[in-house]
């Protein structure tokens, strides 16, 4: 199928990276190449875009849509959280710019044998990287209900956690969950009736979550906070595209610890410690979607931006 996925924030990203024509980038989530096209755009041929994903499709597809740029061009299977790495690999020591767009792709979404739709009939699957071990399978089969209603309830920030988890070890006991329907069923008669009559798709939140847990996302994106920011070079920007609030929080208190990495009591009134500040907040409130781009792309409402600059 076609890769399509509209990059949400596209106009708010590309104005705060504040693109020289000769720097380096990183979209450490390259999808559908996007974003990654529009910073293209703005790249000379002394330019350099380095473009990270665990998907091949998105690899494929983002390759053939940035051909025609006359910037070079670096485009790595990889996980963004190892940018250290990447860029080792490639002799880069720092960057002018990096992007974040956290969470699953559209195409990931529409791809049914994926598995991450609570939408549509598919294995339980779930990988961004197909040639990882863990599957959703597996951990809705064989994590104990105990470990189970953990993850639903904190990935997934869902308030029946402790009942779908009793839910899902009571089906497994007949026969093994093996589809995406089988579990929304679970899903569906776990969550009382008057709980569904409101706000989401019952099984939205298990589904996020278990993908979370599938994805290593959250351990993997605290690491990639920390790393970006090390390797940015002074005045380079960060730009971080969160969906959920435990993202969000994530990059919120990272960028708000190496602006201010001062570990004094606050009743001594000179630093002694000797940290300074490593990067500055552009905007202490997250960016949001305007009006406009909502109409048109439903998956940005719950989109938040937040930039910061290497000092």
């Amino acid at each position: 199928m076609e890769f399509s996925h509209k990059p949400v924030l596209l106009t708010e990203c590309i104005e705060n990276l504040n693109i020289r024509p000769d720097g380096i980038y990183v979209d450490g989530t390259l999808g559908g190449g996007g974003h990654s096209a529009a910073i293209c755009e703005r790249l000379s041929e002394a330019g350099t875009l380095i473009g990270i994903d665990r998907d091949e499709d998105a690899l494929e597809a983002a390759g053939k849509r940035l051909a025609g740029f006359p910037c070079r061009k670096i485009l790595v299977k990889s996980n963004y959280a190892d940018i250290k790495q990447v860029l080792a690999e490639q002799g880069i020591g720092a960057i002018d710019g990096a992007l974040l767009d956290l969470g699953v792709s559209s195409f990931q979404l529409d791809n049914a044998e994926r598995g991450f739709s609570y939408m549509q009939e598919a294995p339980l699957d779930m990988r961004m990287d197909r040639e990882d071990g863990l599957t959703a399978y597996e951990v809705v089969n064989e994590y104990p209900r105990r470990r189970l209603t953990e993850i639903i309830s904190g990935y997934g920030e869902e308030r029946w956690a402790s009942r779908i988890a009793s839910f899902i070890e009571k089906a497994r006991e007949e026969a093994p969950i093996e589809t995406t329907t089988e579990l929304v069923d679970v899903i569906k008669a776990a969550v009382p009736a008057s709980a569904r009559r409101e706000g989401p798709h019952p099984a939205k939140r298990t589904f996020q979550a278990i993908r979370i847990e599938v994805n290593d996302e959250l351990g993997g994106l605290e690491r990639a906070l920390r790393d970006f920011v090390d390797v940015l070079a002074p005045g380079g920007r960060f730009c971080v595209i969160s969906f959920h609030s435990l993202e969000d929080r994530l990059v919120k208190e990272e960028f708000a610890r190496r602006e201010n990495p001062c570990t004094c009591p606050k009743n001594i009134p000179v630093c002694v410690c000797g940290k300074k500040p490593e990067v500055k907040r552009i905007s202490k409130k997250p960016i949001v979607s305007a009006p406009e781009e909502l109409e048109d792309n439903p998956r940005a409402r719950s989109a938040k931006l937040r930039v910061c600059e290497k000092l």
